[in-house]
């Protein structure tokens, strides 16, 4: 049986959970094959990858890319180190996230795949995301993560050390307005290019974060897409 046969029947029985935040804010978990041949290539291709500093916002010094198809050469020259059973699972992937979003007649460019590996005291700021178009999806993979994220200097009951935040839009006294998610290996979650997120600094380890994120432009028509049915 082939790849793409196997993940079109397991996206029919595709489990997830989502959180509202004005926009949607979907989790998977993403399957082990798919998880352990990222970091495969990840850990044998590093010191040869491209950096992605100089497009990302992060104050980490191990942002690597894994996957570039842009209109803009001038940074980055286009390339893939990922197999096509990998970048079609992400596309599948944005797919569904579109599906439950009841988003039709759409046109999906996935643009690029890159790996944020933060050691102590590095953080990602708030920041959005976008491709060759503003409207599209961020998604931020969970790889690797260290075993503690360091004395928490006040409110200790409250962690914050290493976490993601999701930031959304919502209104309304019951509205949820952030998302910080209990962070376990193989999660990915995925959300608009324009939901603000962060990440912030941890200490006392020199164990790393790793995680993945992985941007896919999306064209549509918002008038067409504007109604609930």
């Amino acid at each position: 049986m082939s790849c793409q046969k196997v993940l079109k029947e397991n996206m029919n029985t595709l489990k997830f959970d989502f959180v509202f935040l004005g926009q949607s804010v979907l989790k998977y978990q993403v399957p082990l094959d798919i998880f352990m041949t990222i970091n495969h290539i990840y850990d044998v291709n590093k010191n040869k990858l491209d950096k992605a500093n100089g497009q990302l916002v992060g104050k980490i010094e191990d942002e690597h890319s894994l996957f570039y198809h842009g209109a803009d050469q001038t940074k980055m020259k286009n390339h893939n180190k990922l197999p096509r059973t990998v970048t079609h699972y992400f596309i599948e992937m944005f797919k569904h996230y579109l599906a439950f979003n009841k988003i039709r007649d759409y046109d999906l460019h996935l643009n690029s795949i890159w790996v944020n590996e933060m050691k102590q005291h590095e953080y990602n700021p708030a920041h959005i995301h976008r491709g060759m178009l503003f409207t599209g999806l961020s998604s931020v993979m969970i790889l690797k993560l260290p075993s503690t994220y360091g004395r928490e200097y006040s409110a200790g009951h409250v962690q914050q050390n290493g976490r993601l935040q999701i930031l959304g839009a919502a209104n309304g006294q019951f509205a949820k307005i952030d998302y910080q998610p209990p962070m376990d290996l193989r999660d990915f979650y995925i959300f608009p290019y324009d939901m603000r997120h962060t990440v912030y600094p941890f200490n006392g380890t020199d164990e790393v974060r790793r995680t993945l994120a992985a941007n896919c432009d999306v064209q549509f028509d918002p008038i067409k897409n504007r109604g609930a049915a």
